[in-house]
């Protein structure tokens, strides 16, 4: 994908609460969301605690959503 269409893409960062795969430490992974729907990239932040990923997100300048009913249960919040 060219760098241009990258620019053109919504960006987001979803916060787990201690998933399977990392189950020691709050994880944040960055998605972007395509025209046919959102991808997961390789974009990964771990934290040990969930002060420490917002601390983060609040320095980036990035903005809180908090979960959603239908999210999955160890979603926290997502990262706009």
């Amino acid at each position: 994908m060219a760098v241009t269409e990258r620019a053109n893409l919504l960006s987001m960062w979803t916060v787990y609460d201690h998933p399977i795969d990392v189950p020691d430490l709050f994880v944040a992974r960055r998605w972007e969301v395509h025209p046919d729907g959102p991808r997961a990239t390789d974009d990964v932040i771990t934290a040990p605690t969930l002060d420490a990923l917002r601390s983060e997100f609040h320095r980036r300048g990035l903005t809180c959503l908090r979960r959603a009913p239908g999210d999955e249960p160890p979603i926290v919040e997502t990262w706009l």
